[in-house]
Formats: structure tokens, C-alpha cells, sequence
């Protein structure tokens, strides 16, 4: 595979960006991954868009992680929203 192929593929007949969290459409950012039980790309939704992450506050950062790290996957899984949400908050 060529360095291309790693980093960019394509989504319902357009290149996307792979692993590249963006400014989302439905929820408040989304991100393309490669599925690795199928080999096709998958649109991963994550965050709301009527509130703002406050990871400054170390008291709420503090919370979220654990409240989190429960949830299925325990942000461990690149296809789901809590891979991706943790990521956001630096879990």
C-alpha cells in the first residue's frame, strides 16, 4: 500500500480524510475510519452540537473520563463515538 491508501479513501464515491475528526454535518464532528471486521470506510457522528467541551476545567475533565471508560469499548474502538469523543477530551 502506498502512503496515499493509508491516509485518504473514499466514502460514498468521495475521498475523505481517514482518522481526521472535522466539523460534522448531523452531530457536532465526525470522522472517517476504516472498519476493520468489513474493510469499508464507516462515518463515526460523535458530540452535541448545542454544548462545548470543557476540558480546561479539570473537575469536568476529571468526570467525563471515568464516567466514560465504562461505556462499551472503553474507547478502545476506533469506530465508535467514545473513541473519538475521549480523544477530543485527552482521556
Amino acid at each position: 500500500k502506498s502512503f496515499k491508501d493509508i491516509r485518504e479513501a473514499t466514502y460514498q464515491g468521495k475521498t475523505v480524510a481517514l482518522n481526521k475528526p472535522m466539523s460534522g454535518d448531523v452531530k457536532k464532528s465526525k470522522v472517517f475510519v476504516k472498519d476493520p471486521s468489513t474493510g469499508n470506510v464507516k462515518k463515526v457522528n460523535f458530540g452535541d452540537k448545542s454544548m462545548s467541551i470543557k476540558k480546561d476545567q479539570k473537575s469536568n475533565k476529571k468526570s467525563y473520563c471515568a464516567r466514560s471508560a465504562g461505556i462499551e469499548g472503553g474507547g478502545k474502538d476506533k469506530t465508535k463515538a467514545n473513541y473519538w469523543s475521549r480523544k477530543a477530551w485527552d482521556c
